[in-house]
């Protein structure tokens, strides 16, 4: 392949000053408020998942790529899944299957005021919005890849081009589809997703491992209703001291280190070195990538133990509250409940379920005071950890991170997950992978200022067809 004419057509089409390029279909698909069933109860009458499914359909179709067949496929009660199959053109091909998602995360609050989850802004190359990162480039960028294999006449494998629209829950839907579909999808050698993160804009990042999650509502519950606080204050325990207490059998609140031994695994000593040269490439955007506030620090100096913390041990974050009521309407009364969500990431290969299991006997053990304690789970799911890389593998991804972005790649694992790795990775046990992204430092998946780093983007699709023409 011609790197030079590879980078030049795929820019024009991620360029928003290029006429017909995919840009404008990008900002249509962030102001869909696509919300994942999850966060969307509603999704079928609302219909948002069906137009951003749709979106991406229209606009497939309307690259008229020869021997494809193109589909969106349906189950009962299940998300759309978009299907893309590309014939391949050189006998005896393996079959190459491209992963992403179109469902969005939930707006949150603290949006720029110019800025906004469904209103599409360009500044300075990044394109602000809800799902233009996460995950919604992944289709045009899976899809502009294939496009230069053929414009370019390369001899390709076959190309099967899968996007859902229930990633954000935890893709409960997709494996589904993998079932019912297994014929058509067929056994891939190598699986490329486009779901995941990058240390800096400046070279290709391959994911190593994933973080399993186990999450969930814990909820204490000590009154039938409210009463004065002055009155009862040091005779009913507070429904909130109490959920700090259950919190501290699995949290050291003054480290932030998880506990029980039940929810750490040994780190492979790959991942360790790896981790070590991640800290030498990155240095201090290990952690300045994130907005701390003013005289912040994290909680390690060491780089490379934040990298470990961050991709292979457990970590507690408590997401959201209820039966705390605002500020303004806040009165003097001690109240009968608190829930707080709770997001328990676990190491790449601890058993989801598992760790669900334990945490909800954790905190329902032996409740102080006789309170009402449940802990319901809503999401447990595997991490995933990356086979060995095959040489061929390696040596496109080097080769090509040089040619387009002039740096070598770099290996890092993520902290977040994307069940879908875990179920093919059971499932293919025998394929390769290449797990990157464009979620690299600000770009702040489900949180406000989402952005696409336009020019990353357009690199990263530039490496996809190179090495897609690499699969030997």
């Amino acid at each position: 392949m011609d790197t030079t004419l590879t980078r030049t057509y795929v820019e024009r089409r991620w360029s928003p000053d290029t006429a017909g390029s995919l840009y404008a279909t990008l900002c249509d698909y962030i102001r869909i408020p696509a919300q994942s069933p999850h966060f969307d109860a509603e999704w079928q009458k609302n219909g948002y998942l069906d137009a951003a499914v749709a979106l991406a359909h229209d606009w497939v179709r309307s690259r008229n790529l020869p021997d494809t067949h193109l589909e969106v496929l349906r189950l009962p009660g299940r998300t759309p899944v978009l299907f893309l199959e590309v014939a391949a053109t050189r006998p005896n091909a393996p079959t190459v299957l491209l992963y992403g998602h179109l469902d969005k995360q939930p707006p949150f609050e603290g949006w720029r005021p110019e800025l906004g989850p469904w209103t599409p802004v360009l500044q300075d190359g990044r394109l602000y919005g809800r799902g233009g990162a996460d995950d919604g480039y992944a289709v045009f960028s899976a899809v502009t890849a294939i496009e230069v294999l053929k414009q370019q006449h390369v001899p390709h494998a076959r190309f099967v081009v899968l996007i859902e629209a229930s990633e954000e829950s935890g893709s409960p839907d997709l494996p589904f589809y993998m079932s019912a579909f297994a014929e058509r999808i067929g056994t891939p050698s190598f699986v490329v997703g486009l779901d995941s993160g990058c240390g800096d804009y400046d070279r290709v990042w391959f994911t190593t491992s994933l973080r399993g999650i186990a999450a969930g509502q814990l909820t204490v519950n000590v009154l039938r209703e409210g009463v004065h606080s002055g009155d009862a204050g040091g005779i009913v325990p507070s429904s909130f001291r109490i959920a700090r207490h259950l919190l501290n059998r699995l949290e050291d609140s003054a480290t932030g280190r998880i506990l029980p031994d039940a929810f750490h695994v040994q780190v492979p000593e790959e991942r360790l070195a790896q981790a070590r040269g991640t800290a030498e490439v990155l240095e201090d955007a290990v952690y300045s990538k994130f907005p701390l506030i003013e005289g912040m620090s994290p909680v390690e100096s060491d780089l490379a133990e934040l990298i470990l913390n961050r991709t292979w041990r457990p970590a507690l974050a408590t997401t959201g509250a209820s039966g705390l009521p605002a500020l303004e309407r806040a009165g003097n009364v001690m109240r009968p409940e608190t829930a707080l969500k709770l997001s328990l990431r676990i190491p790449p290969t601890l058993d989801g379920e598992a760790a669900t299991a334990a945490l909800k006997a954790l905190l329902e053990a032996d409740p102080p005071y006789g309170a009402k304690v449940r802990f319901t789970s809503d999401q447990a799911a595997n991490g995933w950890s990356a086979p060995a890389t095959a040489p061929w593998l390696a040596s496109a991804v080097d080769t090509t991170s040089r040619a387009v972005y002039g740096n070598a790649p770099c290996a890092l694992g993520e902290g977040g997950t994307i069940p879908f790795m875990a179920l093919l990775g059971a499932q293919f046990p025998a394929a390769q992978f290449l797990i990157t992204g464009v979620l690299g430092p600000s770009s702040n998946a489900h949180g406000p200022n989402e952005f696409l780093h336009l020019p990353c983007a357009a690199r990263l699709t530039s490496c996809v067809a190179h090495i897609l023409a690499a699969v030997p």
